[in-house]
């Protein structure tokens, strides 16, 4: 079963693991006006991580420092937040961006906790550079580094301020279901696959055990980080739910004490604050006008004891759909119980025609067979391999790529025809049950009886996963 779960998981998540390690030593390209040099550290359990420290070439002493902190992803490379990175260097701060860690951290396992000390690792480096001054240093996290940042901010005075892009308030499976509800929705997606299967599968996913921190709660974390905060959206977030996130965020930071904060949302940006030409599908080079001047301008007022006191401003964000609980699941919907029906419809549907091609190679001749049978058999099998590939390939573009095919009435053309084929065969598994009777042969009643059990199985599994709901 942890085999089958790891694939689906690979689909969803769409990570490409690579070698354990914390990446090597290299050499980051940097525009004329900055410098770059190059740092190691150990984050937690004594890893050493190595990274680049980007500053003005003429750089003035006492200047503030930011770390970044990526989003999801294993060993991503320092290059990914180069441009973040040359922004707010030319804003007058030294920026320390580093490659992500890979050992401890893949698909199925991370720990937002050990990141985070990865984090405070990297803080203490740059509080040592030339020039910064280690009472203005601070920490930015991009969409999972939204999670991670507050850990540390929480866990260490030396961290002097916090800045949000794309960050979720909500548990990581309810954010990841609705990021891909969003996308396929955005597609012009309705109907049970975005509102049903799609979400069901990551609850049975996070069954198996092969979803990280699936129900890691925020909330309490931002409570306790007293730091000043400046959270940052795109008007255009696909991937965190930027209208109901932001309330909760200012909710958790007032139980706290804390009311310096800021949040800001961008126009025709997306999750990573980035431009948008098509409403967060895709993501250019450049980030949003504006936002390279905001951090500057913000991070000048928080290291200075000027912090704006629960300031909210930017256009309103788009989000056509809430997100929905994702609770874990009861024993019936389990990874377990999923497997056992998913073997037992397909060993009971493909038993059919292996039956009838041993009796063929041995030369034994059978009662003659319903051939309403066979459809039963053909249907089932087509439907569920063919329903579960093509949730995965739906689950697995749906978050901002948003590439479901053809659709007719809101229904993917593959879904409809599966949903069909349902039908064909719950239709045929009742016509098979009618003409058993008719058949006198004990080994072929048999063979029948078990086609007609995946069949029974097989219509509850097909409610489940909305193959038999618009």
């Amino acid at each position: 079963m942890r085999m089958i779960v790891a694939v689906l998981a690979a689909l969803l998540l769409a990570l490409a693991p690579t070698a354990a390690g914390a990446g090597t030593e290299t050499s980051l390209d940097v525009p004329d006006d900055l410098v770059a040099s190059e740092v190691s550290f150990r984050g937690s359990g004594g890893l050493v991580l190595h990274g680049s420290v980007i500053s003005p070439v003429r750089a003035r002493s006492g200047r503030a420092g930011v770390v970044l902190v990526h989003g999801a992803g294993t060993g991503t490379k320092r290059e990914k937040l180069l441009v973040e990175a040359v922004a707010f260097a030319r804003q007058g701060m030294s920026v320390l961006v580093y490659d992500k860690r890979s050992e401890g951290y893949s698909l199925f396992k991370r720990s937002y906790s050990q990141l985070a000390d990865d984090a405070l690792g990297a803080v203490g480096t740059l509080r040592k550079q030339p020039g910064v001054d280690p009472a203005k240093v601070g920490i930015w996290g991009l969409s999972e580094g939204g999670w991670v940042a507050p850990i540390a901010a929480s866990r260490s005075a030396d961290i002097s301020f916090v800045i949000l892009v794309g960050a979720n308030a909500l548990h990581p499976l309810r954010q990841q279901a609705w990021a891909v509800a969003a996308g396929l929705r955005k597609a012009g997606v309705e109907g049970a696959l975005v509102d049903q299967a799609e979400p069901r599968l990551y609850r049975v996913i996070a069954d198996g055990g092969m979803f990280p921190e699936p129900y890691y709660d925020p909330e309490p974390v931002i409570a306790r980080v007293r730091q000043p905060v400046l959270g940052i959206w795109g008007v255009h977030d696909l991937l965190t739910p930027p209208r109901e996130t932001p309330p909760i965020f200012a909710k958790a930071l007032e139980e706290g004490g804390n009311r310096r904060y800021t949040f800001r949302f961008f126009a025709d940006a997306d999750h990573a604050a980035h431009r948008t030409p098509d409403g967060g599908v895709t993501r250019l080079p450049e980030l949003a006008p504006g936002y390279a001047e905001l951090v500057g301008g913000w991070v000048e007022e928080a290291t200075s004891g000027r912090a704006p006191v629960a300031r909210v401003s930017g256009p309103a964000p788009v989000q056509a759909d809430d997100s929905v609980p994702a609770p874990p699941t009861e024993w019936w919907e389990s990874a377990v119980v999923q497997l056992g029906a998913l073997v037992l419809v397909l060993v009971a549907f493909g038993g059919y025609p292996v039956v009838a091609l041993a009796r063929r190679v041995r030369g034994r001749r059978g009662a003659p067979p319903l051939k309403v049978a066979r459809l039963v058999s053909a249907g089932g099998l087509v439907t569920v391999a063919g329903g579960f590939c093509y949730l995965f390939y739906a689950i697995m573009t749906g978050g901002k790529l948003a590439a479901p095919g053809p659709l007719v009435a809101g229904r993917p053309l593959v879904w409809v025809a599966l949903q069909v084929i349902s039908v064909v065969t719950l239709v045929a598994a009742g016509m098979t049950a009618a003409g058993l009777r008719r058949v006198a042969e004990g080994g072929e009643r048999a063979r029948l009886g078990v086609l007609f059990a995946g069949a029974a199985v097989f219509l509850p599994w097909a409610l489940y996963w909305g193959l038999l709901m618009p």
